[in-house]
């Protein structure tokens, strides 16, 4: 056969390169659509399903009004003007973006539907627009039959969409921030204008390109304001789990992920406690004896690793799933691994589930406001963890929740699942009332139930490096739980348990702790010597799990091997900076 036909055969037509590229530009937006709605409204299952179903009516109108038009207005010409209008479309979402999602934060809705107006305004017209490109490409088809033309539209356009989609996931994200992902959509349209107009250039169709290309290099160059977050911003990026943020003000370093406080280091003294909550991680010392072996699953700025490996006679282990966060806290928070620290790129459940180690203690502070991975919450893991614990072990785990209230939902629930797996089980508001804060909930397997006095007693008995009168006092009587199910992997209706604390500000207590030495710290736990501060984005914390399906093990989960020791593959799951780079913060 000659070769001819069969080059002129695999050669796509314009129209049908219009279909791919309109399918990747939605997709991608789609994606986006995500990352950018998150820090304000959070990435519940109720902001994916807005997401998808405005995409979804927005390219269906798309799609019929196309329709209606392409009998008589289909041309290459004005496909490439829907890509023009897209572009410019995305122009207005690096610039305005931010301000209106956080403007229409506003609008009285009902919490699970809080995102529809931001999602309907920013991403619903340029995916109308997108929607034209189908039928008008199924109309200029050279196929034989309107069933051929048809499904080869719709074959090229999910392709495109999967292109989209691996491409957004796995390489623009990880790679670039939110507007410059934004950017490279609008670029592409501008150059599938281009291709479609060629080879008949007018002075028209030139002016009309410089224009959307010059909007979109303005665009990035000005750029959105993003998230009002007090302070000097010395590192941010997009990762695949999160956005990051390392902001500086005065002696105070703090990370956020997306949008929210995590953890704070004072650079001046760096093991001193700045959130007060991380002071009740030392509350485990006082529930168990002779504790030799630490794992934290979650290690933000490692706070509670750097504390508990420099004070304690003890091993301790974390499990953090970004690598990014690692990498950010040997950078910017100080984090030196040593035999007494070990860090491990893994996510948390399958290394408890792959490892045959035990532990005297597990601290899980894994837990946002509201993007909680619901599969760390469950009784089936709960009773893993309880497993991977010594007989005498104490599990810790950070909620972010209201004590008592409507907002008390997810930690009403918590706790009924913790304590299907434990044997007795403790309640430490922060904070105290019904606000948003952090609730420290500590469950032993030993099933003798400790009062406050008998904590207390113990406070003052033993040398533990921190006085907790303070926390023990905030120790709380067990939660009414008849209302709120037992999260289980069958069930585990979190984001609804969640849905409560939308819009709620999340109280993060600061502590003025001057002294940081094992056996030295003063408490800190009085009025007096507490600044309360409300997050100063709360309404950037709204999230819930959407956990992107990147998998970050190179080794055997968690990097042991089966008789529990760390092997080869596991070093290299470490995260390692030379001494020089971890000090430089």
């Amino acid at each position: 056969m000659p070769d001819g036909p069969v080059l002129e055969r695999v050669r796509p037509t314009k129209p049908e390169l219009a279909v791919v590229v309109s399918g990747v530009t939605s997709m991608g937006l789609e994606i986006l659509a995500g990352r950018m709605i998150a820090p304000q409204f959070g990435s519940s299952i109720y902001t994916w399903g807005s997401i998808i179903g405005v995409f979804l009516a927005a390219l269906s109108y798309g799609y019929y009004r196309g329709g209606k038009r392409a009998a008589r207005r289909a041309t290459n010409g004005r496909m490439a003007r829907v890509f023009l209008l897209t572009a410019v479309y995305v122009a207005a979402l690096i610039v305005l973006g931010d301000a209106l999602v956080r403007g229409l934060g506003t609008v009285p809705l009902p919490s699970r539907f809080a995102s529809l107006p931001a999602i309907t305004l920013l991403f619903g017209p340029p995916t109308y627009l997108l929607g034209y490109v189908s039928p008008y490409a199924a109309e200029l088809s050279e196929k034989d039959g309107l069933g051929a033309a048809s499904g080869h539209v719709y074959a090229l356009g999910t392709v495109g969409s999967i292109v989209g989609a691996f491409a957004t996931t796995f390489v623009l994200i990880p790679s670039l921030g939110v507007e410059a992902i934004a950017f490279v959509f609008g670029v592409v349209s501008v150059a599938t204008a281009v291709a479609l107009h060629l080879p008949g250039l007018t002075r028209e169709n030139v002016a009309a390109t410089g224009f959307a290309l010059a909007l979109l290099v303005a665009a990035i160059g000005g750029g959105a304001a993003g998230l009002s977050i007090d302070g000097a911003v010395v590192y941010e990026t997009q990762t695949p789990y999160q956005e990051l943020r390392v902001v500086d003000r005065g002696d105070t370093r703090t990370l956020y992920l997306d949008g929210q406080k995590h953890s704070a280091m004072d650079k001046s003294a760096p093991n001193r406690h700045v959130f007060d909550y991380t002071r009740y991680f030392h509350l485990t010392m006082l529930m168990t004896d002779d504790v030799d072996s630490v794992l934290f699953v979650g290690g933000g700025g490692f706070t509670g690793p750097k504390r508990f490996a420099n004070e304690y006679d003890a091993t301790v282990d974390v499990v953090e799933i970004d690598p990014e966060v690692i990498s950010v806290a040997e950078e910017y928070f100080r984090l030196e691994e040593s035999d007494d620290l070990r860090v491990y790129n893994a996510d948390g459940r399958e290394y408890l589930r792959q490892t045959n180690r035990t532990y005297d203690v597990i601290v899980l502070d894994a837990y946002k406001k509201d993007k909680v991975p619901f599969q760390l919450t469950t009784q089936e893991f709960m009773q893993l963890a309880s497993d991977r614990l010594d007989e005498d072990g104490v599990l810790l785990t950070n909620l972010i929740s209201a004590p008592s209230g409507p907002a008390s939902e997810f930690y009403r629930a918590e706790y009924k699942t913790i304590d299907s797996a434990f044997g007795a089980v403790y309640t430490f508001p922060t904070v105290g009332g019904a606000v948003v804060q952090n609730v420290e909930v500590v469950a032993t397997k030993n099933e003798t139930r400790l009062d406050e006095a008998a904590l207390l007693a113990r406070n003052d008995r033993r040398d533990i490096g921190i006085d907790l009168e303070g926390e023990i006092r905030n120790y709380r009587d067990p939660p009414k739980t008849s209302d709120v199910p037992v999260l289980t992997d069958d069930y585990a209706p979190v984001d609804s348990l969640l849905d409560p604390m939308v819009g709620q500000q999340y109280v993060v207590q600061e502590t003025n702790d001057t002294n940081a030495t094992a056996g030295n710290e003063t408490n800190a736990t009085t009025e007096a010597n507490r600044t309360t501060e409300a997050d100063p984005t709360p309404e950037a914390n709204r999230m819930a799990e959407a956990t992107p399906a990147t998998d970050s093990r190179a080794a055997p989960v968690g990097g042991v091997d089966a008789s529990g020791r760390v092997d080869g593959d596991a070093e290299r799951m470490r995260v390692r900076r030379d001494s020089a780079s971890s000090a430089s913060a």
